[in-house]
C-alpha cells in the first residue's frame, strides 16, 4: 500500500503485515457475573506495519493504518479486545480473532478468498507450516475416474468412481469425504445450513493439514448427484478402499457431474478410465438422440400412432438401448398395449426378437392383449400360456417358433421355477402395480425372470404409499433407488412423513427418466369434456340409527386396539370395521344381524334408482361401479323390477367378452361392474355416464374405472357421479383420496406438494366421528 503526504518528499511506504496462528485464549464457558474461564486453541491474527525506513512516531501514517484495520475487519477478524467472552493469555501480541464462530469451513474460506485479496493489495500475509486452516489454491484441476467394478470386461453391471484433485502431481480422492457429509446430513436438512454467513465454500480435508474449497453451487450439484449414486453400500469386489461401487443403471447420474464444474474461465472436469459409462450417462440423461427422434414406426405395425404414441414409441427404443427398464405410466385409454406393441415390432424388424418377449398381464386383460397384438401385429408369432395345457405351450415359446409370449401373473407364481430357467428379450408387466409388494409371490417370481429389458406398464404407479414405486424400480433397475431400509430412511419417511419438498424434488429427478406420463389433458385434446359430480345422500330415520349404533360400537373397539397395540397392528380390525360402516351407507341388506335385518331403507339405493331413470330417460349409457358384488346384485335386481336392461361384471363372471359386446352393441343400457373385475382393461366408449356407487381409498382405481368409458374412441361428453353419504366414512374417505392423489402427482411431477399416505390416529378418529361433525379425515 503506497502511501503519500502532501509535502515535497514522499513519506516512507507502508506496507501492512499480517501474521496468522493457533494460540490459546482464555474463554469464558460462564455466566457474565460468575465467569468461568479456560483455555482453548483458536485461530488469532497479529497485524503490524512495515515502512521503508525508520519514520519515527511523527512519520507514521495514522490514516494508512487506520484504513489497513477497517480492510481487515470487513473481511471478517474481530478485535480481541471488544469480546467480553474472550480474554488473552500474558505476553501474547494477537490482536484478531479470525472468527468467532470458530467454523472450519468460514476459516479456510478466509485462507482461500480474503487472504489472496490482501496480498494483492501489497500485504504481506505469514501462516505458519502448523495453521491448520490451509487451503489448496482455487484453480485446482479436479478429476473424475471410472472403472468397472465386475471385472469382466464385458458389459458393465457395477462401476467404481473416483472423485478428486490433483495436487503436486498426486491424485487425491476426495469421494469418501463427499460420502461422509451424505450420511452426516439428514434427508430433510438443507445443504446450504451447513454453510454459516461469511464462509463462502465448503472446506474439505484432504489431508497434511489442508482443506480444498468447494463453492456452495458446485457443492450442491455434487451431494445431488452423490444423493443418486449413493446407497449405504462401501467399495465393491476388486475395488480401491476410497473407491465406491455403484449400479450401472445410475450412469445417467454421471451426466449431471459435469455441470458442477461449467464456470467460465476454469478447465473441465477431467474424465479417464472406463469413461464409457460416463458417456452412455450423459447419452441416456440427453433422452432420443436426432436420429431416434425421425425415425418412423416399424413397417409391420397396422396401426397409426399419434404423435405422442410416437413420442412413447421412440423413448421404449431409447430406454432398451441403453439397457434401461422403466415405466410407461400414461393415463388409463392413452394407448400403452399399442405402443409397447409398435415397440415390439420394431424389435423384430431389427432384428432383436432373437428370443421371445414375454407379456405378463393380470387374468382380465390377457385375452384383449392376444386381440390387440393380433389385430396391430399380425406377423408377430404369439404364444397364449394358461391352463391345463401350459407345459406343451410352453414348449413352444422358443426362438424361432414364438415371437411374443403372453402369461397371467398366478401363472408366473405357480411356472416361477421354469421361467427362472429360461432367458427373453423383453419381459413386459402389464397392470405391473400387481408386484407393488415387495414381499408378494408375484414380485419375488417376476425378479427371477431373466430378461435382457424390462419393462412395466401401469397408470398408477403409486397407489398408496412410495414403498410401491421402489418394488417397481427394484424389478426394472435393481439398486437405482438402493435398499428398502436406504430408500424408506432417505425418501419416503422424509416425502410421506415430513412432507419435505426437496427430497420429493430429489426422488423426482432421481425418477423421471425412467418414467413417461402423459395424461389426456395433456395429449389428447380431441377427447370429449368430462364433468365429476358429487351428489350427496343424507341418511335419516332408521337406517342413520343403525349407521351411528355400527360407528359407537366399532369406535370404542378401535381405540382399545390402537392403546393397546397401535395403529400398525390395528390396521385389518380397523378396516373392517370401517367396511361394516361403508355397508351400513350402501345399503343395509349388506349387513348381517337382526338389528340391520330390521331395516328396509336405504336412502343412496333410492338416489341411484331415481338417477338411473333420470338417464335412461335422456338415452344415456351409464356404468355403475361398486366394490360390492352383493350390490350390485340388489341393484341388478331393482333394475329387473323397473324393466331395465342391464349386464354385469364381478370376478365370478366367466367370459368376460360377452357382457362386454352385449354393451358395446346396445343389447343393454346399464353395466354393474365390481371395481376390481373391470377397473382396467375394459374399452366401454358405448357409455357416457359413469356412476360410483361407494368410494374408494385409492383415487386412481376410481379414476382408471372412468376411463373405461373417457378414453380414445369416445365422441360423447362423459359425466362421472359420486354418490357420497353426508357426514359418513364415505365423505371423509375422499379427504384421504386427496392425500394419496397428492403422493402420486409428487413423484410424477405434476405437483410440488408430494403430501403424505400414512394414515394416522388423528385420521382414524375423524373417519369413525358422528354424521353431525363436520370435521374431516385430512385434518392433521
Amino acid at each position: 500500500m503506497a502511501v503519500t503526504t502532501s509535502g515535497e518528499r514522499a513519506a516512507p511506504r507502508l506496507t501492512p503485515c499480517l501474521q496468522l496462528r493457533m494460540e490459546a485464549l482464555l474463554v469464558n464457558s460462564g455466566e457474565v457475573l460468575a465467569p468461568r474461564y479456560q483455555e482453548e486453541e483458536v485461530a488469532v491474527a497479529e497485524l503490524s506495519f512495515h515502512y521503508d525506513g525508520a519514520p519515527g512516531e511523527a512519520g507514521r501514517d495514522a490514516g494508512g493504518e487506520r484504513r489497513a484495520r477497517y480492510l481487515l475487519e470487513s473481511l471478517g477478524v474481530v478485535e480481541i479486545a471488544c469480546l467480553d467472552e474472550i480474554e488473552t493469555c500474558p505476553g501474547s501480541s494477537a490482536e484478531y480473532l479470525v472468527r468467532v464462530d470458530r467454523n472450519v469451513h468460514a476459516l479456510c474460506s478466509f485462507t482461500a478468498y480474503a487472504l489472496p485479496q490482501l496480498r494483492a493489495l501489497g500485504w504481506r500475509v505469514e501462516l505458519p507450516a502448523d495453521y491448520p486452516f490451509q487451503v489448496v489454491g482455487d484453480d485446482v484441476p479436479w478429476y473424475a475416474h471410472l472403472s468397472d467394478a465386475d471385472g469382466d470386461g464385458e458389459k458393465v453391471n457395477w462401476f467404481s468412481l473416483e472423485l478428486g484433485i490433483e495436487v503436486g502431481g498426486r491424485r487425491v480422492n476426495l469421494l469418501p469425504a463427499l460420502i461422509d457429509l451424505l450420511e452426516q446430513v439428514s434427508p430433510s436438512a438443507r445443504l446450504d445450513r451447513l454453510i454459516p454467513p461469511g464462509a463462502r465454500a465448503f472446506a474439505l480435508p484432504i489431508g497434511d493439514g489442508r482443506y480444498v474449497t468447494v463453492p456452495p453451487e458446485r457443492l450442491r450439484i455434487l451431494m445431488k448427484v452423490m444423493g443418486e449414486l449413493y446407497q449405504g453400500s462401501g467399495p465393491g469386489r476388486g475395488a480401491r478402499a476410497d473407491a465406491f461401487r455403484f449400479p450401472a443403471t445410475k450412469a445417467g447420474s454421471l451426466g449431471s457431474i459435469d455441470a458442477a464444474f461449467a464456470e467460465p474461465g476454469r478447465p473441465a472436469l477431467s474424465w479417464s478410465g472406463e469413461t464409457t459409462v460416463h458417456e452412455r450417462g450423459r447419452a441416456f440423461h440427453a433422452g432420443p438422440t436426432a436420429a431416434e427422434r425421425t425415425a418412423r414406426p416399424p413397417i409391420g405395425l397396422r396401426a397409426t400412432l399419434r404423435p405422442y404414441q410416437q413420442e412413447g414409441l421412440r423413448w421404449l427404443q431409447h430406454l432398451r438401448a441403453h439397457g434401461a427398464g422403466g415405466i410407461l405410466a400414461d393415463d388409463m385409454g392413452l394407448g400403452k398395449t399399442l405402443q409397447t406393441i409398435a415397440h415390439l415390432v420394431a424389435e423384430k424388424e431389427a432384428g432383436r426378437l432373437d428370443l421371445p418377449a414375454l407379456i405378463i398381464a393380470p387374468t382380465s386383460v390377457v385375452g384383449n392383449w392376444r386381440r390387440e397384438l393380433g389385430r396391430f401385429a399380425p406377423a408377430l408369432r404369439v404364444r397364449l400360456v394358461r391352463g391345463a395345457e401350459r407345459r406343451f405351450q410352453w414348449a413352444d415359446v422358443a426362438p424361432g417358433r414364438c415371437d411374443v409370449a403372453l402369461t397371467t401373473y398366478p401363472v408366473l407364481v405357480r411356472d416361477d421355477s421354469l421361467l427362472a430357467s429360461r432367458q427373453f428379450s423383453s419381459l413386459i408387466l402389464d397392470e405391473a402395480q400387481a408386484i407393488k409388494n415387495r414381499r408378494s409371490q408375484a414380485h419375488q417370481a417376476v425378479a427371477r425372470v431373466q430378461a435382457r429389458h424390462r419393462l412395466c406398464l401401469s397408470g398408477t404407479p403409486i397407489e398408496n404409499n412410495l414403498g410401491e414405486l421402489w418394488a417397481l424400480f427394484e424389478f426394472l433397475n435393481p439398486g437405482l433407488l438402493g435398499d428398502a431400509d436406504w430408500f424408506r430412511h432417505r425418501f419416503a419417511n422424509p416425502i410421506e412423513r415430513d412432507h419435505d419438498r426437496e427430497r420429493l424434488r430429489a426422488l423426482r429427478d432421481q425418477v423421471a427418466p425412467y418414467i413417461l406420463r402423459r395424461t389426456k389433458e395433456e395429449v389428447a385434446r380431441d377427447l370429449p369434456p368430462k364433468t365429476e359430480i358429487v351428489r350427496p345422500v343424507e341418511l335419516r330415520g332408521a337406517q342413520r340409527d343403525l349407521y351411528e349404533s355400527l360407528r359407537v360400537a366399532a369406535h370404542a373397539q378401535v381405540r382399545q386396539l390402537i392403546a393397546s397395540k397401535g395403529i400398525g397392528p390395528s390396521t385389518i380390525p380397523i378396516l373392517d370395521a370401517l367396511m361394516r360402516l361403508r355397508q351400513a351407507c350402501c345399503d343395509p341388506r349388506l349387513l348381517r344381524g337382526e338389528t340391520a335385518g330390521e331395516v328396509r331403507e336405504s336412502a343412496k339405493y333410492d338416489v341411484l334408482m331415481q338417477l338411473l331413470e333420470q338417464q335412461l330417460g335422456q338415452g344415456r349409457r351409464v356404468l355403475v361401479f361398486s366394490q360390492f358384488a352383493s350390490m350390485l346384485a340388489l341393484i341388478g335386481a331393482g333394475l329387473d323390477e323397473r324393466g331395465m336392461r342391464w349386464v354385469s361384471l364381478t370376478g365370478a363372471t366367466a367370459d368376460r367378452q360377452q357382457p362386454v359386446d352385449a354393451f358395446q352393441k346396445g343389447q343393454a343400457e346399464v353395466f354393474l361392474i365390481t371395481l376390481k373385475a373391470g377397473g382396467t382393461g375394459l374399452n366401454l366408449t358405448a357409455a357416457d355416464t359413469v356412476i360410483h356407487y361407494d368410494p374408494w381409498w385409492n383415487p386412481a382405481a376410481q379414476a382408471q374405472a372412468t376411463d373405461r368409458a373417457h378414453r380414445i374412441g369416445q365422441t360423447q361428453p362423459v359425466f362421472v357421479y359420486s354418490l357420497i353419504v353426508a357426514g359418513s366414512v364415505e365423505e371423509r374417505m375422499l379427504a384421504l383420496q386427496q392425500k394419496k392423489r397428492r403422493l402420486a402427482d409428487g413423484i410424477l411431477g405434476r405437483d410440488e406438494g408430494g403430501g403424505t399416505a400414512a394414515l394416522t390416529t388423528r385420521e382414524v378418529e375423524g373417519l369413525f366421528a358422528p354424521l353431525d361433525d363436520p370435521g374431516t379425515a385430512a385434518d392433521g
